[in-house]
């Protein structure tokens, strides 16, 4: 049974509720973001016009903030950002959808504000916006608004689309513009198409408005950023739509030779149940031996020969593209479309094969990701003269992911980027190197045999002996 002092509702509502708005006033002195949320609330308990007045005027002050936004500040405006997407969603919606719909439009729009104002490099903050974007969908569906107003608003939209914060609208707004939403938005940006057309250099009106037909750097920049968004869009209606065909025709000839290109219809190609056109789109693809075979063309080509019935063919590409890369999507591709049993006995033969790489590194990131432990810590100890200790930011967490079963491999690993420091004097990673020989230390207390290296005792003695006057590294290491 809980204590009576557990931090829980039912604790906290026997304090009764003046002494709770009491607590809640002094907890929310000198937090911003605490008194946001009281007054959130308490909007919230008047009207669902009046909670969407307060995120309104929140989503305002963010707009026409000016202030850079740095590191230190992205976590509280996230945060924020989510706290303020979550009421609309899932207060305000079940009000009023109409008026949440308006409400995460508004949201939406302080995307270009914010982008400009911080460097989101992690995408903790775009995070944030597709979350929004789904929920826009959602709510625009029960909404249940026009879908050829809604097709305007999506078309406006996707013209300011400038840091990516639009990409899934389409997606999202399906079901909500529904065939003659999407239609209409087709029908926008075709007509929008023809615009860009006019606006090229030499047509007689660049896009700068100067009758001369010269376009600067930044015109020419803008038109092709216009012309991207407009493919893009188009082809995420055929998507939305089932229409290969459209998809196809916002490829020209020279994309469709491109690997990538080649895959993506295809695979639309197959899905709609054309398996000979797709092979026909995957073979015309241009593949060079100056550029690997990206994997997705390689996956789509055998989804086409699965669809038209080739399946030794298509197993056979798919063991011979695994040897070839050591990508372990090939491999596990292969041995799910194999008998009981027979994938078993399939997968002892790719880790000996892995196991026998040339590329002891490859092989060994391989094992470590399948993963296949017993195997990695086998290699490492047959092949420890292989490891170059230069690579130490792999070399030590392969080190990491092998200690506990395979102290000995883990120790193999470590030593490499210990006598690489050493032998070349890198004065700058000592530090690390004394670690990683306390660490060799700690492990060789689990190791019983030692075959073929020497014990920690005698490579200790060895490597002083070598390295005695290497006194920044002996000064680090009797600390640790």
């Amino acid at each position: 049974m809980a204590s009576k002092t557990t931090l829980n509702a039912k604790n906290l509502e026997a304090l009764g509720a003046e002494r709770l708005a009491a607590l809640l006033i002094e907890i929310s002195t000198g937090s911003a973001a605490n008194k946001r949320r009281l007054r959130i609330e308490l909007a919230g308990m008047q009207s669902g016009e009046e909670l969407a007045r307060e995120v309104t005027k929140r989503l305002s002050s963010i707009d026409r903030s000016q202030s850079k936004i740095g590191w230190r500040r992205i976590k509280a405006l996230k945060s924020d950002l989510d706290t303020q997407r979550r009421v609309i969603a899932e207060t305000i919606a079940g009000i009023d959808a109409d008026e949440a719909l308006e409400v995460m439009w508004r949201f939406m729009g302080v995307a270009r504000s914010v982008f400009s104002r911080c460097t989101d490099s992690n995408g903790t903050i775009m995070a944030v916006f597709r979350l929004a974007c789904v929920d826009l969908g959602m709510i625009a569906k029960t909404a249940g608004r026009d879908p050829r107003l809604l097709a305007d608003r999506a078309f406006s939209a996707l013209q300011h689309n400038d840091y990516g914060q639009f990409d899934s609208l389409i997606e999202a707004l399906a079901p909500a513009l529904g065939l003659e939403g999407l239609d209409r938005l087709k029908m926008l940006f075709v007509e929008w198409s023809k615009q860009a057309e006019g606006d090229l250099p030499g047509s007689g009106r660049a896009a700068s408005g100067r009758s001369d037909a010269r376009a600067s750097f930044e015109d020419i920049l803008n038109l092709r950023k216009r012309d991207r968004t407009i493919r893009t869009t188009l082809e995420q209606i055929a998507d939305a739509q089932g229409d290969v065909d459209a998809f196809i025709a916002q490829k020209g000839e020279h994309a469709r030779s491109e690997p990538a290109v080649a895959a993506e219809i295809a695979r639309r190609l197959v899905a709609a149940g054309r398996p000979d056109e797709a092979l026909d789109a995957i073979n015309k693809a241009e593949l060079t031996n100056s550029h690997p075979v990206p994997f997705e063309w390689e996956a789509a080509y055998t989804e086409v020969l699965d669809a038209l019935g080739r399946k030794d063919e298509a197993q056979e590409f798919r063991w011979q593209s695994f040897e070839r890369t050591l990508n372990s999507d090939h491999l596990r591709a292969f041995l799910k479309r194999l008998p009981d049993f027979d994938d078993m006995e399939a997968e002892e033969k790719a880790l000996a094969y892995v196991y026998h790489d040339p590329d002891v590194y490859r092989a060994l990131a391989f094992l470590l990701s399948w993963p296949a432990l017993d195997h990695a810590g086998r290699l490492v100890i047959s092949r420890a003269a292989q490891f170059d200790g230069d690579r130490y930011e792999f070399l030590t967490s392969a080190a990491e992911a092998l200690r506990d079963k395979h102290p000995l491999a883990s120790v193999i690993l470590l030593r490499a980027i210990i006598d690489f420091v050493l032998d070349r004097t890198r004065t700058a990673r000592y530090k690390h190197a004394a670690r990683h020989l306390a660490e060799a230390r700690r492990l060789s207390a689990e190791i019983k045999d030692w075959h073929p290296v020497d014990s920690h005792e005698d490579y200790a003695a060895n490597l002083r002996t070598k390295h005695r006057s290497k006194t920044g590294f002996w000064k680090l290491a009797i600390y640790l």
